[in-house]
């Protein structure tokens, strides 16, 4: 399996490669994000081994499972990228190192009093879909300031989850969007884009994308 992950990896690696040649951008201002909810530990560490650094988990129960079984990884960054209520802001300063996902005031403020610097993100609602998280797109400068009110959080920038197609460029607008957005309000990174869509991200400014079933497969075949 450490084979097939180091092999996706390189192909992952490529597509960025393209993607940031067209964009007129280099690779080092696009950081890879390994997406590893319901994967187990073991291919995180597989991943690690392979020269992967960043990892996106969703839920901070099941990271707290794994982080437990991975032990020592130098230099191997957390991000929080699911949905995060406020009554797990606590237990997720714990575990993660970057929260991706700050859409209140609230949530920040638990963050904060959790008393462990972080680097965190606000994520934009920018389509109508009931089931989507994040700040409405107008409310994004009042947080914004409620956030860097917060002395802990150290905030970085914007993310957003697009509506799901099989065809990347019906991403593209909701990745400008959040692109305009970062400009207005200067902000460093933008996570967007995911396995099907990352080079559109890229080719719009992305930051940091978050891939999982590119670099480890489909989840379905863990059923």
């Amino acid at each position: 399996m450490g084979s097939l992950i180091r092999d996706a990896l390189e192909r992952v690696e490529e597509r960025i490669a393209r993607a940031a040649v067209r964009a007129g951008r280099r690779r080092d201002q696009i950081t890879l994000i390994g997406v590893t909810k319901v994967m187990p530990a073991s291919r995180l560490g597989e991943a690690y081994q392979a020269g992967l650094r960043h990892f996106g988990e969703n839920y901070v129960q099941e990271f707290a499972g794994k982080r437990a079984e991975l032990g020592e990884m130098p230099g191997a960054v957390f991000h929080m990228i699911g949905h995060l209520q406020s009554n797990k802001a606590r237990a997720a300063a714990e575990l993660f190192d970057v929260i991706q996902t700050v859409d209140s005031e609230r949530l920040a403020r638990r963050l904060d009093e959790a008393g462990k610097p972080l680097q965190v993100l606000i994520e934009v609602k920018l389509s109508g879909e009931e089931t989507k998280s994040g700040a409405d797109e107008r409310d994004v400068p009042a947080l914004a300031e409620a956030v860097r009110r917060c002395g802990r959080l150290d905030l970085r920038g914007l993310m957003v989850m697009p509506p799901w197609s099989d065809d990347a460029e019906v991403s593209r607008p909701y990745f400008r969007r959040l692109r305009e957005l970062g400009e207005r309000l200067e902000f460093v990174e933008l996570s967007m884009g995911m396995s099907h869509d990352f080079e559109v991200a890229i080719e719009e400014g992305a930051t940091m994308i978050r891939v999982g079933t590119a670099i480890f497969g489909s989840r379905k075949a863990l059923a």
